[in-house]
């Protein structure tokens, strides 16, 4: 083992295909923590120090505290080799990374929030993704398959129910936006950095939407993860500030701001020399759009027929049809949203927008041709009106497939 210079720890033998020898700095951003400092960055810094096969640097980021915790950190700086403190005038974790992160040198910056509440032991899987190439930002998650958590029932509800919203209304991927456990490659981080706004608890998931929504890949760590009641956060409060942040993401979504001048990876290539490839028709976009779009289709308009056929033994056919043809709308846009055109970057704004447009023209259609239908056949009974709506919905969908994938799905996302 070797001493690197400019405070980098220690360096063991490992050469990452993508980034040759890689340097991390891990950041702790802190308010008012002198009593967990201590125990954080000394157990943090053995761990360093044991595990890390990388060159690393371990940074204290002080928000402003009003007590000891400044000079706390500066005593731990002194003692712990490899540690640095930066103090900032101002509260907010998302200014103190976006601060620190944005002045480092590293190849890869990590945060991890000062109670250790993530096991040390996702550390190196949530780095190694990235030191390898294959993936942009790595978040630990308490929510996805294979992880541990022992929190309290309300902290748990809040947690889902916040995730939850974020998949429904901005159709996100990865299953836990707020751990404190995040990592990221700095060359794609800066433009990212550029369009964060928030200075406090919503920095994550705007960070996370923002890679998201520029074809950023974000690996996903299944952690154990212990709650420490000894908390800063006002859970009422930060999540009212984070609805306001979805909404604010989704303008920018919407009016092109949250896009960020990134590289592009290369397109998917076979590593074996002799693989046999399909042909690239057979291979193609189109394939995978006509077909996914026909399935949801065919599934579309048969939850609509069955529920126009349960509603209109309560209402007349108009309403009927309009409920149906509403909730199925809302369904299938969503689906095609995330499976048929899942490459083209549109947000959720835009998505429903454009099918709301195409919502009335099909309401139009398909209400004209069962009024039309009702007025020859006055007697035909409500298993013929179906039939006849299937019919229209049929044109409508082949109509509307154009229309989504010509303009409002458009591909915006680098490949």
């Amino acid at each position: 083992m070797t001493n690197t210079t400019r405070g980098w720890g220690v360096l063991r033998d490992f050469q990452p295909s993508k980034l040759p020898n890689p340097t991390v700095e891990i950041v702790i951003p802190v308010y008012n923590e002198e009593r967990a400092l201590p125990g954080c960055l000394r157990t943090l810094h053995a761990h360093l120090r044991e595990w890390m096969p990388f060159p690393w640097r371990l940074t204290v980021a002080d928000n402003a505290s009003v007590d000891r915790t400044l000079e706390v950190a500066r005593e731990l700086a002194a003692e712990l080799p490899g540690t640095n403190v930066v103090h900032l005038d101002r509260k907010g974790r998302g200014l103190a990374l976006r601060t620190v992160w944005g002045a480092s040198e590293a190849d890869i910056v990590v945060y991890m929030d000062v109670d250790l509440s993530t096991r040390l032991d996702a550390l190196m899987p949530l780095i190694a993704p990235l030191a390898s190439g294959h993936s942009d930002l790595a978040i630990g998650s308490r929510l996805a398959p294979g992880a541990r958590t022992v929190r309290g029932p309300r902290r748990e509800l809040i947690s889902r129910c916040y995730n939850a919203i974020i998949r429904l209304t901005h159709g996100a991927r990865f299953s836990d936006a707020q751990c404190g456990f995040k990592a990221a490659r700095t060359d794609v981080l800066g433009p990212l950095l550029e369009r964060t706004q928030d200075d406090a608890w919503f920095f994550d998931t705007e960070l996370l939407l923002l890679a998201e929504h520029n074809g950023l890949r974000i690996h996903e760590v299944p952690v154990d993860w212990v709650e420490d009641v000894d908390t800063r956060v006002d859970v009422v409060s930060t999540a009212t500030d984070d609805l306001r942040g979805l909404w604010r993401v989704a303008r920018m979504k919407a009016s092109g701001a949250a896009r960020a001048p990134l590289p592009s990876r290369p397109a998917p290539a076979a590593e074996h020399p002799d693989a046999v490839l399909a042909p690239t028709r057979a291979r193609s976009r189109i394939t995978w759009e006509v077909g996914c779009f026909v399935a949801i289709g065919v599934l579309s308009t048969a939850g609509q027929a069955l529920l126009y056929w349960l509603l209109r033994a309560w209402c007349p056919p108009v309403l009927a049809n309009l409920v149906s043809l509403l909730v199925l709308t809302v369904l299938n846009t969503e689906a095609n949203r995330r499976l048929t055109f899942r490459w083209s970057g549109t947000g959720a704004g835009r998505a429903h927008l454009g099918a709301g447009l195409l919502f009335v023209i099909g309401y139009v259609v398909t209400s004209a041709a069962v009024l039309l239908f009702r007025e020859v056949q006055p007697e035909a009974s409500a298993a013929a009106e179906t039939l006849v709506l299937t019919a229209s919905s049929v044109l409508v969908t082949v109509v509307r497939f154009l229309v989504l994938r010509l303009a409002v799905f458009r591909r915006t996302t680098p490949l």
